[in-house]
């Protein structure tokens, strides 16, 4: 375990002395205090909630901290976005129940429960458990959802990425009984007989020093877009199975404006290890995170930063130094590719899945769409598997014909648009919540997305370009939840009406973007795009993309770090 630094935050400080992430969360949240305090709501983030209260209220009212209306986001930990008919059932009557009432698939194949009232949190908490889900480290400085490509094709690739997130999942999960005592059955559990109180052998009394992102993908599908994770594992496939992964390490897209030191960063090789050794190579990494991470500046403390100060040849020393296994060089696998699974697709067992698109990933009744409401019939009626894709979408499997057929007569019914009805760009667009609940948002996104997306729809048809794919991300502040560093066009939220907007990425998520211009207008977004956009239609090159346009005539063409302050695209 790391010996306790010379300098370290608040939030460090309140996890070392918290007894392994209790503190006085009972004792608060048995009691009348409408919220928690900052050193207890930093805890309950590792428990699956973040407190937070509606900011549009407090614009419009001017009201101050003390007439503040709290509630929670609680988010479901799923790795790989694997759920069943019933478990995804349980979560929508838990939400319309306890909460906001609406589901919302987040750009990690979770699930987030919006506006839980201090009230409802421990049943909210509770019910979700009964489903045999978990929120334990779906939020805090642990290793979050584990991400993997979410095609339910039944070969063994595919069954085996699944089934190492879950190994991964269970083997670095957080071990403290806290989270059963505070929101389970209310009582201490007493360790076993012989068996130490030291109950997080490997997170220690302080956990990371933040948040820790895995992802497992195959060559054909980077769907999850490896080289943004802490730590990815890309399959390497011989004779029909996964023989082992090229590891990559030190991705992350969070930075802060006017910050230098912090950057959007893709993961760089770190070598290739047998299938058997994927699981120790990611507590390896996690370990060197642990012990090596930036615990005084929380701005400056993810692994990307570790890997850009030491450079990767000391990284790797250091990794093999803890391996009992042979780090091996990389395996060429070529460039990763990127697959849209909306519609009907075989399964290769027979059956069918059908991917659904989901706007933003709030699965809500409105304005004549009634999405939660018609995905709960077929769901209940079907029985099918139910995956959440990181583009926010949701596949449902093991489908025979009739059941495809039946899918497609109630979308008709609930007013849902098909899949092959939805745009191009609609397909492929993500946002974050951001304004009003996230207390890190500066900015609109998930609100304005669709009205943005409606003048992009008008102009690439205009240009003649609707059907060639084209990524819009929204985020409503830098930290970059909804990956806009690694699309087409990603708009990030720079103050209350204001984006900076970047461009030069691609679907295959490999790349990172340029910054075009700073601060724009809400409404100057399209109108400051229009000439670039113009210029791609006259002068692409045949299926060539606006981002591989972007960087052939502008840019370098080389993956790079995007750093806060920098020179604009266009300049």
């Amino acid at each position: 375990m790391p010996d306790k630094p010379e300098k370290e935050s608040k939030v460090e400080q309140a996890k070392r002395e918290s007894n392994h992430l209790r503190g006085t969360v009972a004792a608060t949240l048995a009691g009348d205090a409408k919220c928690f305090s900052g050193d207890e709501a930093n805890l309950v983030k590792f428990h699956g909630a973040y407190q937070q209260y509606d900011r549009d209220a407090r614009r419009a009212g001017g009201t101050g901290k003390a007439d503040r209306e709290y509630f929670f986001m609680v988010r479901v930990k799923i790795p790989g976005g694997v759920l069943t008919a019933n478990q995804y059932l349980a979560l929508d009557g838990i939400a319309r129940e306890l909460s906001g009432g609406t589901l919302r698939i987040t750009s990690r194949q979770d699930i987030q429960l919006h506006g839980v009232p201090k009230g409802n949190l421990k049943t909210t908490i509770a019910g979700i458990n009964r489903a045999l889900l978990t929120t334990l480290a779906a939020c805090g400085d642990a290793v979050r959802n584990v991400m993997v490509c979410p095609a339910p094709i039944a070969d063994e690739p595919h069954r085996q990425i699944r089934e190492l997130a879950f190994r991964i999942t269970r083997e670095l999960l957080p071990g403290t009984r806290a989270y059963h005592e505070i929101w389970l059955n209310g009582e201490k559990i007493e360790p076993p007989a012989g068996k130490p109180h030291d109950e997080e052998p490997f997170y220690g009394d302080v956990y990371l020093p933040r948040k820790f992102k895995v992802g497992v993908t195959l060559p054909e599908d980077n769907s999850i877009d490896v080289f943004t994770q802490d730590i990815g594992l890309i399959g390497v496939v011989r004779e029909g199975a996964v023989r082992g992964y090229n590891v990559v390490v030190g991705g992350g897209l969070g930075m802060t404006h006017g910050k230098a030191d912090t950057f959007a960063r893709l993961a760089t090789p770190l070598g290739y290890v047998d299938a058997a050794y994927a699981v120790e190579a990611v507590r390896i990494v996690a370990a060197v995170f642990r012990d090596h991470g930036d615990r005084a500046d929380r701005r400056h403390a993810r692994l990307k930063y570790v890997v850009e100060k030491w450079g990767m040849d000391a990284f790797r020393a250091e990794f093999q130094r803890s391996a009992e296994f042979e780090l091996q060089p990389s395996i060429d696998l070529g460039p990763l590719a990127y697959k849209d699974y909306s519609g009907v697709h075989p399964q290769g067992d027979g059956r069918h899945f059908y991917g659904l698109v989901i706007e933003n990933g709030r699965i809500h009744d409105s304005d004549g769409r009634r999405v939660q409401s018609g995905l709960r019939a077929v769901i209940d009626q079907l029985r099918p598997g139910v995956i959440l894709t990181p583009a926010q979408n949701v596949i449902l499997s093991d489908l025979t014909p009739d059941g495809v057929r039946h899918i497609e007569q109630r979308l008709d019914e609930f007013g849902i648009p098909r899949p092959d009805r939805v745009s191009v760009l609609r397909r492929h667009a993500l946002a974050c919540p951001a304004l009003p609940t996230c207390g890190l948002a500066i900015s609109e996104a998930e609100r304005i997305m669709p009205a943005v997306l409606d003048e992009f729809e008008s102009e690439l048809l205009r240009l003649g370009l609707a059907d060639v794919p084209f990524t819009v991300r929204m985020t409503g502040c830098p930290n970059g939840c909804s990956r806009p560093y690694t699309a087409d066009v990603g708009l990030v939220g720079r103050a209350v009406g204001y984006y900076d907007i970047f461009v030069g990425g691609r679907l295959a998520g490999d790349r990172l973007v340029d910054l075009y211009s700073e601060k724009v207008p809400t409404a100057q977004i399209l109108p400051t795009l229009r000439p670039l956009l113009t210029e791609w239609r006259d002068q692409r090159r045949p299926d060539e993309g606006f981002g591989d346009f972007c960087q052939r005539v502008h840019g370098t063409g080389v993956p790079k770090t995007i750093l806060t302050g920098g020179k604009q695209f266009h300049e």
